[in-house]
């Protein structure tokens, strides 16, 4: 079964209905149906929540994403996943949030889900299904 890493980005465009939603609507469909597996860093949704609850409120925002748990799986930050995000932050110089995404990719060689250019740094070795770009509203 293909596994796909959401990022905090992709998370926040599926919640605010921002650019690319359908996309990950048509993601989150086929996780229910039990065609692919969705999973996420608890690192990323933690910046999906802080991002999401600037402008809505804070426990409206943990019901949404815990209504999401029936179709992504928050997985726990090891210490082996904090040494890949030191390691990733390190050599390509990214957000470290970014690099908790990356690094669960890698490990499950599965496909990150983005809108962020960021992730090209590191080339091939990361298979990335891409959103549209940023919108100012996402980027307070």
């Amino acid at each position: 079964m293909k596994t796909y890493v959401l990022d905090a980005n992709a998370l926040t465009r599926f919640l605010a209905r921002g650019p690319g939603w359908e996309k990950l609507r048509e993601l989150f469909e086929r996780a229910l149906a039990g065609e692919v597996r969705l999973v996420m860093s608890v690192i990323n949704r933690g910046e999906a929540l802080y991002v999401l609850a600037r402008d809505r409120d804070f426990d409206e925002v943990v019901r949404d994403l815990r209504s999401l748990g029936k179709c992504v799986d928050s997985v726990p930050a090891t210490e082996e996943d904090s040494e890949m995000a030191a390691r990733l932050k390190h050599r390509y110089k990214m957000g470290l949030g970014d690099t908790y995404a990356a690094g669960l990719a890698l490990r499950l060689n599965a496909t990150l889900v983005t809108a962020d250019s960021e992730f090209a740094k590191l080339g091939k070795q990361l298979k990335i299904l891409s959103l549209p770009k940023h919108a100012e509203h996402l980027k307070k």
